[in-house]
């Protein structure tokens, strides 16, 4: 079982927005605007394709993470409630989204962890993770504040989380959400000062 977390945390801890930046020639993405790895910094470096790739491979790890340990390891989920298997899912999830947030290779030191969290959503409860997606675009259009975004759509999720898959995986889905508002905190102090940067401008 620990080593079903284990793979998990890894898959969730490749850093693609840093390994996409330095192929690019940008050099080292945590120099730049928020110093984080994750797309909303990579499209401050101009570069709309190289931020939405690393925004597709870093929600598709988090899906990969929650899919592939369903894969290896059958037995658990072999016979048992939807719930369960949602709270599972949710459960491995949620080590890829501390992998991405608090990788080893960089010090324990990535980024906010919002499209892995929408990736292992869309995987684990998907109901919940297209709700989150249609959250996040709703929000973007309308402000364009990447972080205003990210906490509209990680409190919409264990809202639908709760009434369509039940009160266990819900209550993952909290600490999920917990853990992005904690990751956004300074983007929640701009946010009141009216400071918060627009997308596709330089922080």
């Amino acid at each position: 079982m620990i080593s079903l977390f284990l793979l998990a945390y890894l898959i969730g801890s490749i850093p693609f927005g840093l390994l996409l930046a330095k192929v690019a020639g940008y050099g080292d993405i945590r120099a730049i605007g928020s110093g984080n790895i994750g797309a909303t910094n990579v499209l401050r470096t101009g570069n709309k394709k190289l931020a939405a790739l690393t925004l597709l491979l870093d929600g598709g790890k988090g899906a990969m993470a929650t899919v592939l340990v369903f894969q290896i390891a059958p037995y658990l989920c072999c016979g048992s409630t939807p719930q369960f298997r949602s709270f599972f899912g949710l459960a491995i999830g949620f080590t890829a989204i501390l992998g991405h947030n608090f990788p080893l290779w960089l010090k324990f030191k990535g980024g906010k962890g919002v499209a892995t969290t929408l990736g292992v959503l869309l995987a684990a409860v998907p109901g919940a993770g297209l709700a989150a997606c249609g959250a996040w675009l709703a929000t973007a259009i309308l402000s364009r504040i990447s972080s205003l975004s990210a906490l509209v759509a990680l409190t919409t999720a264990p809202l639908v989380t709760f009434f369509v898959y039940g009160p266990g995986p819900a209550a993952v889905c909290v600490l999920i959400t917990l853990l992005g508002f904690i990751r956004h905190k300074d983007n929640i102090k701009r946010l009141l000062k009216g400071e918060e940067p627009r997308i596709g401008k330089n922080k």
